[in-house]
């Protein structure tokens, strides 16, 4: 591999890399656990891969997300999660996914503990859809997340708690909840973008 572009360069130095294994046996930990990728293009203006999640799934149903999923019994760290359902969901093989960096754990509305783990790929992977799982995917320019005109938080409610939740207006998607949180949080690192999430979601929403 060449020269690391230079925003890539920044995430590399900006976030802790540890590969840990998972903190907790399965089913120990408070919250059930799972991992996404956040995998961008090894490119001068990275962009970041995003799917639609198929309509027929219970949790998040058309919602824009990582590929990603659930800790299974025999996933020995979150990249190790990560990794496993990138290559089933939307067929990135394990010799293109290049580790960058780990964000701090989310909790979503869900009740999951999420553990984003960002890595590169190349510019042009082959990639081979679950429509299981996603209706499609895309890649987004990354730099459009640190664009203070799409971005937005919204006070929003559940019936029980009123929570502050981001968004973007992607062209005619809504990113939004952990998604857009974990984006937040790569856009403060790689342009300092300066966003607050206002509130913290280490915590349960």
């Amino acid at each position: 591999m060449g020269t690391r572009p230079a925003i890539l360069q920044a995430i590399d130095s900006g976030l802790p890399l540890h590969d840990n294994d998972w903190h907790s046996p399965m089913g120990d930990g408070q919250w059930p656990q799972a991992a996404v990728l956040v995998a961008l293009t090894e490119e001068v203006a990275p962009r970041v891969l995003l799917g639609r999640r198929a309509m027929h799934l219970t949790n998040h149903p058309g919602e824009i997300a990582f590929a990603g999923g659930k800790r299974e019994l025999s996933d020995e760290s979150p990249w190790q999660t990560a990794r496993r359902e990138a290559m089933e969901e939307v067929g990135l093989t394990e010799d293109c996914i290049q580790p960058l960096g780990e964000l701090q754990p989310l909790i979503t509305r869900t009740g999951f503990e999420v553990f984003p783990c960002v890595a590169s790929i190349p510019a042009a992977p082959t990639l081979v859809v679950d429509t299981d799982e996603f209706a499609s995917i895309f890649f987004a320019p990354l730099a459009a997340f640190a664009d203070p005109d799409l971005f937005r938080l919204e006070t929003m409610s559940d019936g029980r708690v009123l929570r502050k939740v981001p968004h973007y207006q992607l062209g005619g998607d809504n990113v939004w909840g952990v998604t857009a949180a974990i984006l937040v949080m790569l856009a403060n690192v790689a342009y300092d973008a300066g966003f607050d999430l206002q509130r913290n979601w280490e915590q349960a929403p």
